[in-house]
């Protein structure tokens, strides 16, 4: 097994860490994986099986370690994993609309003037609600 690599990086602001690891010969494929904020962007494995035997093996699995991390770093930096870019195209239909009250889905059409329901945040509401649940039980 070939020790990995890891770098963090800052793109727009962003920390983003890239992992390369050799899974060693038992398993072989290098995996890089590419996370942002403990969650997985990206992922790339390539199988290095056909060269097992090979007198360079390990020369060469350095270099397609180096050259898959590099590539994912260089991914990143091109913009590739940027969210608009992520999120895939959909045509909507002409007659979908473009907000959906309660009327559409069947109730009664609910007449918010400002659209505040209430004042205090939702912990406060919650903090209220669960108050009035234990002052009510026979514990």
């Amino acid at each position: 097994m070939i020790p990995g690599f890891n770098h963090n990086v800052r793109y727009k602001g962003i920390l983003y860490h890239v992992q390369t690891e050799d899974s060693g010969a038992d398993n072989p494929v290098i995996t890089t994986l590419l996370y942002k904020s403990g969650t997985i962007l990206s992922s790339k494995r390539t199988s290095y099986s056909d060269i097992l035997n090979s007198d360079k093996m390990e020369e060469v699995v350095k270099d397609i370690m180096k050259e898959q991390h590099k590539l994912m770093l260089h991914d990143l930096k091109n913009g590739e994993f940027d969210s608009d870019k992520k999120i895939p195209k959909v045509d909507i239909p002409d007659d979908v609309p473009e907000e959906i009250t309660e009327k559409d889905l069947g109730g009664e059409a609910l007449d918010l003037e400002d659209g505040i329901i209430s004042e205090k945040s939702l912990d406060e509401v919650i903090l209220d609600y669960l108050a009035v649940e234990d002052s009510g039980s026979d514990d």
